[in-house]
This record gives C-alpha cells, sequence and structure tokens, in this order.
C-alpha cells in the first residue's frame, strides 16, 4: 500500500466508455449531432482525431484495451469470452489501479456484455479488476414507446431498433449507471478512485428519451451516398467478415436510413447527457481538477458507407474512435492531436499519469508525451485486424497517408487507400501498377508490425 502522502498527490480517474460509438461528436465536426458535454470535455483536455481500435468489435476491444495487450496475445477474437478464460494470470488496468490503493469500482458496460440480451448481469466482467461492481438493469428493447424495427429479419442485438420513450430514463441501465458513479464520487471525496462508467448507446437498440430524438428532423437526416460501383474493388473478404451487415441491412429506403440515423444520433445526445450529469456533479464536489478523464469507444460505425451499418470492418469509418484525454496540468490541454494512437495505448498512459505500477510486458505505448505537446509526430502506423467465418482473417495498418489491408484465409485480397485524397477509401489502389511502390512500402509496414512502429520519444 502507497503511503498516504504519495496516494494523495495522485488523481482520480474518471474512465467512460460509449458503446458502438463512431466520431459522430460535434468537437469531430459532425454537422448535425448535438453533443454540448463531450465538446466541452474535449476543450479542456486534447482530442485525438488519429485514435484507432484494435478490433472492430466490443469484446475483443475491450479486452485488449484492459488488459494492455493485442488482439493475438489474448487469444481472444470474439465475443462471450472472458479475459481470463485465456490469461488467467493477467493483471488488467483496473486491477493495477485497485493494488496501488485506488478504489476500483464499474458501474455499466466495460468488458463484453451482450446487448440487450445480458443488460444487468456479469456474464463476461472480471471480478478482480473491481472493488464495487454493478450491472443496473434497463428495459432495453421492451422499453414501452412508439418505436420501430426498421430491419425485423435481424436479432435484437443487431436490428437497427429505435425507440423514443417519455420521461427521463429511471428505467434505462445507462441513467442508473451515471447515478451510481455520482454516488461514488460523493461517498469517497477523501478516497483516491479509478472509476469505470460504460453506457450502452448509441449501441442498437437506440432507445432513448423523446426529446432527444427532436433534436433531429427527419428532413435534416441524409443518407449516405456511395457510388454505384463501390463495392467493385472490394476484396470478397471484406464482404464476409460483416456478416449480414451490408447491403444496408435489407433497407430499400431513404426514409428507413433517415429513422436509423436519427436513432443513432439521438441515442448518442442522450449519452452525451448523462456525461454531462457527471461531469457537473464532479466540479461540484470539487474533484475536476484532480481527475484525469477519459473518454472512449470500443470501435466504430457504419451509417451506410459503402452498403455497409454497424461494425466489424477495416475501413476509417470502424476502425477509428473518438478519444478525448483531459488530465489536469498538462501543457496540450484544449488543443486536437493527430498523432496515431492505439486503444492498446491507454493502459500504460493512464497508469504512467497516475504513478500506477504496470505490467512490463503491455503492448501498447504511454503516449503522455503527446498530452504535452499534441502537433508532435508519434506512432508511424496503428493496426487494426478482425477475423470473420471459415477461417478469414484481415489485418490493417493505418499510417499518416495510407491504410493497407491484407486479407487472408479462404479469400485472399489486399486493399490500399490513400487518406488524403480518398479520405471515404472509395477507390483500391492495391490494383493499380501506378500504385506498386506504396503499395510496397505498405506491405512492408504491416509485415513489420507494431514494434516497429512504436514512437521514438
Amino acid at each position: 500500500m502507497l503511503g498516504q502522502k504519495t496516494a494523495a498527490a495522485r488523481p482520480n480517474v474518471l474512465f467512460i466508455a460509449s458503446d458502438d460509438l463512431r466520431n459522430a461528436l460535434g468537437c469531430y465536426g459532425h454537422p448535425i449531432v448535438k453533443s454540448p458535454n463531450l465538446d466541452r470535455l474535449a476543450a479542456r483536455g486534447v482530442r485525438f482525431d488519429r485514435a484507432y481500435c484494435n478490433f472492430p468489435l466490443c469484446g475483443p476491444s475491450r479486452t485488449s484495451l484492459l488488459s494492455g495487450m493485442r488482439p493475438d496475445t489474448t487469444r481472444i477474437w470474439a465475443n462471450q469470452v472472458a479475459v481470463r478464460d485465456t490469461l488467467p494470470d493477467v493483471v488488467t488496468l483496473p486491477q493495477a489501479f485497485r493494488r496501488s490503493g485506488y478504489l476500483s469500482a464499474r458501474y455499466g458496460k466495460m468488458y463484453h456484455m451482450n446487448v440487450p440480451g445480458s443488460v444487468g448481469t456479469n456474464l463476461w466482467d472480471d471480478p478482480e479488476s473491481w472493488d464495487l461492481a454493478v450491472s443496473p438493469p434497463g428495459l432495453e428493447n421492451k422499453t414501452p414507446g412508439p418505436g420501430r424495427n426498421i430491419t425485423p429479419g435481424h436479432s435484437a442485438g443487431n436490428a437497427l431498433h429505435y425507440i423514443p420513450f417519455s420521461g427521463d430514463g429511471r428505467n434505462q441501465a445507462d441513467t442508473l449507471a451515471a447515478e451510481r458513479a455520482i454516488e461514488t464520487i460523493d461517498k469517497n471525496p477523501n478516497n483516491r478512485w479509478f472509476l469505470a462508467l460504460g453506457f450502452l448507446r448509441p449501441h442498437v437498440p437506440h432507445v432513448a428519451p423523446a426529446k432527444f430524438f427532436d433534436l433531429y428532423p427527419l428532413s435534416k437526416m441524409d443518407p449516405v451516398l456511395n457510388p454505384s460501383n463501390d463495392r467493385d474493388d472490394i476484396p470478397l473478404a471484406s464482404e464476409r467478415v460483416i456478416l449480414d451487415r451490408g447491403n444496408d441491412m435489407g433497407m430499400t429506403s431513404d426514409q428507413d436510413k433517415r429513422e436509423a440515423l436519427r436513432g443513432y444520433y439521438a441515442s448518442i445526445s442522450y449519452m452525451d447527457s448523462l456525461v454531462g450529469r457527471v461531469l457537473d456533479h464532479l466540479e461540484k464536489a470539487r474533484q475536476m481538477d484532480n481527475t484525469v478523464i477519459v473518454f472512449w469507444s470500443d470501435h466504430g460505425w457504419h451509417l451506410g458507407e459503402h452498403f455497409r451499418w454497424q461494425k466489424r470492418s477495416l475501413f476509417e469509418e470502424s476502425a477509428r474512435v473518438p478519444l478525448l484525454v483531459a488530465a489536469p496540468g498538462r501543457k496540450g490541454n484544449g488543443t486536437p492531436s493527430r498523432a496515431l494512437v492505439e486503444l492498446v495505448d491507454l493502459y500504460p498512459t493512464i497508469a504512467g499519469l497516475c504513478g500506477v505500477k504496470a505490467p512490463d510486458d503491455l503492448e501498447g505505448q504511454s503516449f503522455v508525451p503527446v498530452l504535452d505537446r499534441p502537433g508532435m509526430r508519434w506512432k508511424t502506423a496503428a493496426f487494426t485486424q478482425v477475423s470473420g467465418p471459415n477461417g478469414i482473417v484481415g489485418r490493417s495498418a493505418r499510417t499518416d497517408r495510407y491504410r493497407y489491408i491484407r486479407w487472408a484465409g479462404p479469400h485472399p485480397g489486399e486493399e490500399l487507400y490513400d487518406e488524403e485524397n480518398d479520405p471515404r477509401e472509395f477507390t483500391n489502389l492495391a490494383r493499380n501498377p501506378k500504385q506498386e511502390s506504396a503499395l510496397t512500402r505498405m506491405r512492408a509496414v504491416l509485415e513489420a508490425g507494431w514494434r516497429a512502429a512504436r514512437a521514438k520519444p
């Protein structure tokens, strides 16, 4: 146990996760989404514009982040697997704080949780990570309200189903999780705490108070436009790995897509309002200036790009995540960063900010220097991987200029995109002989792997 003086000098940590959130926030320049509370958090800290998940699926991504290990090391490439099923002796991020004398508490979804099926349960949680752990129940898709399942042929955890409801959400898991977090702040004015607050929204079903749907008139919802031949140069493996989330999930009308967009955006604004309640209370408790606040999502989300919805792809919309880090006293606070960072980097970063001993074998790299110098160059590449049916494996390397994807298994293939000239990744340059030099360089980046891409501070 650390001495009282040492412990008192270290900051608290408010560790906020959102489920299935792409960079659709006002602070990232989104023209429609209302997210005033996350916008003010971004203004208080460093907004990372090029942060990437290591696996675009809830369970593998969260396990990688919380263990500090990449998916090839965790050997978790699917949902419904607990971290100690494959890493029995791991010291997780919250566990490291717990060992260092912090109160470690979790409210809501942090490790994998099926939504809506296992909301309110601890099926794949890690008891060794927490002193307190609560998964609040919620009505989810059983919430009374004038909702609609736009894609009824899909399961409850995948269907684009929205429900506006009256009231303030006291029958919803996210509202209850925020209230429990506030209670913990109140009850521990003199204790160091690591408080993990995991929101379900905007994961489907898109359940939110009706007032947040009212922010988004259907007439203002503009479905994504894709070239009719967009998929002609996309390898078959890329289409197979997303399972049944392609072909606009069966939606054939713009009206359906507008309703799907509105549900997603309303869910974001609902989640943002709960973040605001917690931030307001942190200020009221006079803990804001002694708390590291981190906001992240487990992966991105397609909203019709390449005729895809949801996640599980290696395109930018699925691999990139919002990441906000507000650490007291850092010189870069209030300045955005384009440094390449990965979710696996959060473990060593947060531990370093708080003087917490981290394991020596973590596979991420602390980006604390970037918090003081947001404009500095950092890693040379970020790596994301995905797997699918029949042995499909995809691996991606994202550099400043390019994204390179390699598919192995029954449908091998390659993709290369110029992110400066083709940010929506419509043109696969891997088939262009004039791009052979760039393709060769990016193949080498992927083959050299994450160790070779580490920053040299």
